[in-house]
Order: structure tokens, then C-alpha cells, then sequence
């Protein structure tokens, strides 16, 4: 048998893609299963963005690009950068990638060491501890509180810092709280780290335009200017244009480290799909009427799922000012008994028993750092979304006390 290195036997498979996995399987079987576990927009692409793809593939815009991309789409992000969060980037500081996940990727791949530090705020997207264990780094989990809107505070930041700390990852708004960092909490943040020069800021802003109740979304180094040397801004357009499947992400930095993660892709990857890279100009470019129809529907059926939500004996769950997600915490179902006697003892037990029994697909909390929640993604229609949350109540209530 071929031996796997140690690195990867320290990783674990994305918890999400396990559940959207396992779902797909029992639909495969017949089943009818509601998936509430995918983190993506249920709207198409827009159609000027895929009239750009198509004209690129008649065009013959199909062969290998440069490596950091297209110059066009490296000024249409700087342009964005400007115009949106009032961030001042030349065209090689900006990094066009396969997704938002790959930048992260590149970035930990070409600042961290063996035995360097991460601090990474709870509940935390998945993928953020195991991408820096493959860096060789060590994820430092900080615990945030709901009362806090699950957002770091100065103070724990200040107690997570020591002298091997590299990097600090925030992620506004959240996945998987839907919660925001705004200026205050950034601004208190940044002076903490005013006092630890050698701790660098990624602010992962995938999130960014889908914001409710007319929030004004700031980024870390728009309010932080002084430390915009050592700030990552990373974006995209998959979740903002319905564009997941395209793999476009872009971030900017300083050259010096835009130039090495340019260096790590181009021995990966190398360019991103030459044809996605013009759809996604056509996405920064072009009007934003889709994505405003969007936020509009995700906010209504925000309301509407917390507000039944929170009317379920047992549950409390925190109005998300972003995204397309709840989180909210189910503490008072751990350790009831279904009607075969099984004890759910754990957020994960209650997902994979919702998802045999109910047919609706949750994702644990513990995937994302936070044990005794549950994450809900409402990127489904309103119809499909009542019959999901319809499923559970009626999956719960069969359940016995616990003991």
C-alpha cells in the first residue's frame, strides 16, 4: 500500500461537502432529500456575465493566460477595491485565483511556517484550521460568544497573540454566523494589533454584498489604513453573482507576498480558466440589478427562518446581518432520545439523524468550531425552505426528554 504523508493524515475532509455528499447519496437511492447544507446562491448567473463567457469561447479566448490574470480582470478588481472599500491597489498587488479558497491556500502556503501561528476566530468557516495544518501551521482556535455576536472581541485577541503568531483570519460577514465586523469592531481590533507588529490581518470578504437592513459592509484595512501593509483582502465573485462554479477569487497585498503566492499558483494551477476570468470583468463591470433582486429575496426569508426558528421550544438563533446563513445554537435537543431509543448525543448525531429520518441535509456546528449548533443555509426557495424547517419541527417533536 502507497504511504500517505503525515501532512495530509492531519487533515480532515470538508465537513460540508461530506453532508452535500451523503445527501446526494440517499437521493441517488430515491429518497427525497432537502439539502440545506450548500453555501451558494440558488440564482443563476447573470446573463450579461454568461453572454461574456460565451462570446470569450466563440472568440477563441481559450488558451492559457498569465499566471496572476488577465490584465483587464486585475484592473476591474483594483477599480473595485477603489470604489467599494476605498483601498488604493496597483494591478501587481492584486491576485486573480481558482476561487476565494485558493488564495487562502496560496497565502498561508507563502507566510507560514512549521510551528507558526493562526488565529482563527469560532465559529470559523471549515476549511480555514486544515489549510493551515497543510502550511504546517498551527491553528489557534479563539471562542467567540453569541452575546458578542459571535465576533472576536480585543480583549480575547489580545490573550490569543504570543510571540509565534503570524496571522489573524477574519471573516465578515461570517461563515457560518451571517454576522458582521463593523468599524468599532474593527478599529478595536486593529489596535490590538498596533502593539504585535509581527501579526499580519486576512479579511476574508467573500460575503461582502450580501449585507441586510442597510448596513454600510467595511473592510479591516479601510478602517485600519495604517495597517493596510499587513492586511490580505480577499473577495470574489462567487457568492455576490452567482458564479460559484466559475472558481474566481481575487485578493490583494503587498507585492512582495502577491508575488510569491503568484509564484505557489504557478506551480499549482497556474492561471485560472481564461474563460471564467472574462465572465467575472463582465460580473465587476457590469450593472448590479440581479444582485440587489438577490440580497432582497435573502433578506425576507432571513426573517422569516429566524423568526420560526426561534418559535421552536429549545432553539435560539441570532438575526444574521449578512450572507446566507443561521447558526442557531440547539443545546436544549443534545442528549434526547429518538423514537428507536438512540440518544442524539451531539450536534453532529442530531444532523445525520435529521438528514436519514427528516430528509433535510444541516451542517454540525462542530464543523465550524462552535459544538451544540447547527448551520441552516436559506439559498433555497421560500416553498422548499418551509418544507425543510416543516420536516424538523416534526423530527424533533418525536423525540423523548432527555434523560
Amino acid at each position: 500500500m502507497i504511504k500517505l504523508s503525515r501532512r495530509i493524515q492531519n487533515v480532515q475532509p470538508s465537513a460540508t461537502l461530506a453532508i452535500t455528499a451523503r445527501a446526494a447519496e440517499l437521493r441517488a437511492t430515491g429518497r427525497d432529500i432537502i439539502s440545506l447544507s450548500v453555501g451558494e446562491p440558488d440564482f443563476d448567473t447573470p446573463a450579461h456575465v454568461a453572454h461574456a463567457a460565451i462570446e470569450a469561447i466563440e472568440t477563441g479566448f481559450t488558451r492559457y493566460t498569465a499566471v496572476a490574470g488577465i490584465p483587464e480582470l486585475r484592473e476591474a478588481v483594483a477599480d473595485k477595491f477603489r470604489r467599494d472599500n476605498e483601498l488604493d491597489y496597483e494591478t501587481d498587488e492584486i491576485l486573480i485565483s481558482t476561487g476565494g479558497k485558493q488564495c487562502i491556500y496560496n497565502m498561508l502556503q507563502a507566510m507560514i511556517d512549521p510551528g507558526d501561528e493562526v488565529i482563527i476566530p469560532a465559529p470559523f468557516w471549515v476549511s480555514y484550521p486544515d489549510m493551515v495544518r497543510l502550511a504546517g501551521g498551527e491553528p489557534v482556535i479563539v471562542p467567540t460568544e453569541a452575546e458578542h455576536g459571535f465576533r472576536l472581541t480585543a480583549e480575547a485577541l489580545e490573550r490569543a497573540i504570543s510571540e509565534k503568531t503570524r496571522l489573524l483570519i477574519l471573516n465578515s460577514p461570517s461563515n457560518p454566523t451571517g454576522m458582521c465586523y463593523a468599524a468599532e469592531h474593527l478599529a478595536a481590533l486593529g489596535e490590538v494589533l498596533r502593539r504585535h507588529a509581527h501579526v499580519a490581518v486576512a479579511s476574508d470578504d467573500m460575503y461582502e454584498k450580501i449585507v441586510f437592513d442597510g448596513r454600510a459592509f467595511v473592510t479591516f484595512a479601510q478602517v485600519n489604513p495604517d495597517l493596510k501593509a499587513r492586511t490580505i483582502t480577499i473577495n470574489g465573485v462567487s457568492k455576490a453573482y452567482c458564479m460559484t462554479g466559475w472558481r474566481i477569487g481575487f485578493c490583494a497585498g503587498p507585492r512582495h507576498l502577491i508575488q510569491a503566492m503568484a509564484k505557489i499558483q504557478g506551480q499549482s494551477t497556474s492561471n485560472p480558466n481564461s474563460i471564467a476570468q472574462k465572465a467575472a470583468w463582465a460580473a465587476l463591470t457590469g450593472p448590479d440589478d440581479a444582485l440587489r433582486r438577490m440580497v432582497a429575496v435573502y433578506e425576507q426569508r432571513r426573517r422569516w427562518l429566524v423568526d420560526t426558528l426561534n418559535a421552536m421550544a429549545g432553539v435560539h438563533c441570532l438575526m444574521p446581518e449578512g450572507a446566507f446563513y443561521v447558526f442557531p445554537s440547539i443545546h436544549a435537543w443534545l442528549g434526547r432520545r429518538t423514537p428507536q431509543g438512540q440518544t442524539l448525543a451531539d450536534d453532529v448525531a442530531i444532523c445525520s439523524w435529521l438528514l436519514e429520518t427528516a430528509g433535510v441535509a444541516l451542517v454540525p456546528g462542530t464543523a465550524f468550531g462552535a459544538p451544540g449548533h447547527v448551520r441552516f443555509s436559506y439559498a433555497v426557495a421560500q416553498p422548499t425552505l418551509e418544507q425543510a424547517v416543516e420536516r424538523i419541527q416534526t423530527a424533533i417533536a418525536s423525540l423523548a426528554p432527555a434523560d
